[in-house]
């Protein structure tokens, strides 16, 4: 089974626009998106200590990679407000929302990075992520799109790479074919072992599990979702 290249490796593929923004979060997105936002020269200056970046700083910092509308996330923050969170999204309306609830809800154990998550990825620094989550990323169907798929070896390498030793890897997806892809490339990576032990262990989600917009969707059609976690081997 292929993964993606480095022919393709930085090429973005995906939508950064939607339906134009109403006032209010075309507001957040030029008020309050710089005081969140992350810049890679801070992930330099933090010298390895990432929770600096939050106020007050956080012991754990946790990464959402595609948070779509920022449900997941957003409960998240509300559930562990002593982790700070660094949310990757290029969607703008997405952002948008997830502003939104920041504002209302006066969030402030989130981050934001408003671009590809590759490049977050090379600029965080080593050891520097105690939880992971990739929930419901774009399952690129067709064979001749599969090589778009984030779940790949080098993506993997740089998630290894960012990853505790120990931490979590949540990866969930209600496409079959991408499931079985995902196991295929993470499995066959030296750095991650899968925790299930039993159907149900990928069948039904976590305790502390938060879902998402997509989720509910995929749930109403009356689809299977698979909610795989692994943890990052020690080094």
């Amino acid at each position: 089974m292929p993964s993606c290249n480095d022919e393709t490796r930085r090429i973005f593929y995906g939508r950064r626009f939607g339906r134009k923004l109403r006032p209010r979060k075309r507001q957040l997105v030029e008020t309050l998106l710089p005081e969140v936002a992350v810049e890679p020269a801070a992930l330099a200056a933090a010298q390895g200590d990432i929770g600096m970046l939050f106020d007050p700083p956080a012991g754990q910092v946790w990464l959402e990679i595609g948070f779509g509308g920022g449900e997941h996330i957003a409960a998240q923050a509300r559930g562990n407000p002593d982790i700070g969170l660094i949310g990757c999204e290029p969607f703008v309306n997405g952002v948008a929302s997830l502003l939104d609830e920041m504002d209302r809800e006066n969030t402030r154990n989130i981050r934001i990075f408003a671009d590809d998550a590759r490049i977050l990825l090379d600029a965080l620094p080593e050891k520097s992520i105690a939880r992971c989550f990739v929930l419901f990323p774009d399952p690129w169907p067709k064979v001749r799109h599969n090589r778009r798929r984030f779940i790949c070896r080098e993506n993997l390498d740089s998630l290894a790479r960012v990853l505790k030793d120990g931490a979590e890897l949540r990866i969930a997806s209600d496409h079959s074919e991408y499931v079985r892809w995902i196991l295929f490339e993470t499995l066959g990576h030296e750095g991650f072992e899968w925790l299930a032990r039993r159907a149900a262990d990928w069948r039904v989600p976590p305790p502390d599990w938060k879902p998402t917009r997509y989720e509910e969707k995929a749930l109403a059609k009356g689809d299977h979702c698979a909610y795989l976690r692994f943890r990052r081997n020690n080094r």
